[in-house]
């Protein structure tokens, strides 16, 4: 069983056969097999439910906080780079319904496909359920990702966290790589954060913004992992 059919059973969801094959049909698959119907639809659907469920959670969570950090906050949790992470716990590129070209170029593991999809999933929940089953997915997956935003820099974003990072780090000002790609109408960006002579990434999306914040991203969690682990080898030396 897939890993997201097993965590919405485990929260006692059962979800129909034909409508998460719905949610997990990319249009590429679509194309190639005939024009069947695709996830787009649900798609604007979970974005909607994720979108209420997490704006709540914030207001009744920091309930001294003000307008533009509560839209900030929502900012850095509901994004590409984030719900794609989700989805990757949930393993939900091996889920995916997608034409040849696509797979063949790493369509499993693209950003903005993962994120569609699991917007798609949260979709489907929601149609077959209603609010109350759909949120409660909704805050096992995403109410630790507000946790971690919560600890993000002044900025709220990535690109000012990992800029603060390296400042404490004494690494040095980020920079960023950035390629495009694809027709002007369908235009795809790639980009890296680059520290010191380390490049982190690849960072995608539909705009040289995203793909930035989704490099930086990658950087802010490796330069935190080897943080953490550098405090924790001198602690055990001390001991």
């Amino acid at each position: 069983m897939s890993r997201v059919l097993t965590v919405l059973g485990e929260l006692g969801i059962e979800l129909d056969a034909q409508l998460y094959r719905l949610a997990v049909t990319h249009r590429s698959w679509a194309y190639e097999n005939g024009g069947v119907p695709t996830n787009e639809r649900l798609e604007f659907l979970g974005d909607a439910v994720l979108g209420v469920v997490v704006t709540e959670h914030l207001y009744l969570t920091f309930p001294e906080e003000p307008e533009g950090t509560l839209a900030k906050l929502r900012a850095a949790v509901v994004n590409a780079q984030s719900l794609a992470a989700v989805a990757r716990t949930l393993d939900l590129g091996a889920e995916l319904l997608l034409g040849r070209g696509e797979a063949t170029t790493g369509g499993r593991d693209k950003a903005s496909i993962l994120a569609d999809t699991l917007e798609a999933v949260i979709g489907a929940v929601f149609l077959e359920h209603g609010i109350v089953q759909a949120a409660r997915f909704v805050h096992l997956l995403f109410d630790p990702v507000v946790e971690e935003a919560a600890t993000l820099g002044a900025g709220l974003d990535w690109k000012t966290s990992l800029q603060e990072r390296c400042a404490v780090l004494g690494l040095g000002v980020p920079t960023y790589q950035v390629s495009e790609s694809g027709p002007d109408h369908d235009k795809r960006f790639e980009a890296y954060a680059v520290v010191g002579e380390a490049r982190y990434g690849p960072g995608n999306g539909l705009n040289k913004k995203q793909a930035e914040q989704e490099a930086a991203a990658s950087a802010f969690t490796a330069l935190t992992s080897v943080a953490e682990a550098a405090r924790a080898a001198v602690g055990g030396v001390g001991a």
